[in-house]
């Protein structure tokens, strides 16, 4: 089986110890990401569903990389900071996913990062 680890330019670098995401068995794993602006690698400020929103550009740049799409996502891990800021995430994300959302499943972050209120990780089609 062939792996391939995506590397996008129009993302900020992920930390030392992991990838953006790696392509294998025709799916393509995205590492949880972070709100992140591209620009500056610095955490947007704003709302929850500001930090979604930039999670899911993210998410979209590096699927676009490895020849993917967010319309192609099959699975989503939303990992939250504070667990009452779940239905402003659900706001945000019917609109990146009106129909046909992909399976999703949630968890609280276990570590407290300032500014840090969501990551999201996705596996798609290739």
């Amino acid at each position: 089986m062939s792996r391939d680890v995506v590397t996008p330019s129009n993302v900020a670098p992920p930390p030392l110890f992991y990838s953006h995401a790696v392509k294998a068995a025709g799916l393509v794993f995205v590492s949880g990401t972070a709100p992140s602006d591209p620009a500056t690698g610095k955490l947007v400020e704003g709302t929850i569903q500001d930090q979604v929103a930039q999670c899911l550009r993210n998410i979209s740049a590096i699927l676009e990389t490895a020849g993917s799409s967010l319309d192609k996502a099959v699975s989503a891990t939303v990992i939250l900071a504070d667990d009452v800021d779940f239905a402003a995430l659900n706001e945000e994300w019917v609109r990146w996913f009106p129909k046909d959302p992909p399976a999703r499943q949630g968890a609280k972050l276990p570590v407290k990062i300032p500014g840090l209120m969501v990551s999201i990780a996705m596996i798609a089609a290739a």
